[in-house]
């Protein structure tokens, strides 16, 4: 299993467990009530999008990765045309990112 393949996973526990909030109006809504832990933005996302929810996840001090495509981010949260995910949960956003950035967490 790969490390993307883990994010994915991960991303879809997320997904069923209803800890994550996706689209662009949901996602800025929960960075600004301070609720988002993550924010996934996919790497196929327009360069505007990009540019405006790293911004904003800056501004309210929430971590922003760009990861996967916009194809498979929609299917493994069971949505179409998703590009912007956030999660709420701190632990499943720790993971993510142990595993984004090189970590490997304790199995």
């Amino acid at each position: 299993m790969t490390k993307e393949d883990k994010i994915y996973g991960l991303i879809g526990l997320a997904a069923r467990a209803r800890k994550l909030a996706y689209g662009y109006d949901s996602v800025v809504e929960l960075i600004k009530k301070n609720k988002a832990k993550l924010v996934i933005v996919a790497k196929d996302a327009s360069e505007k999008t990009k540019k405006n929810i790293e911004y904003i996840s800056n501004k309210y001090n929430v971590k922003f990765i760009t990861f996967g495509n916009k194809e498979k981010l929609s299917h493994i949260i069971g949505k179409e045309n998703k590009v912007i995910i956030a999660l709420k949960d701190a632990n499943l956003s720790g993971e993510i990112c142990k595993r984004f950035y090189g970590g490997d967490a304790i199995e």
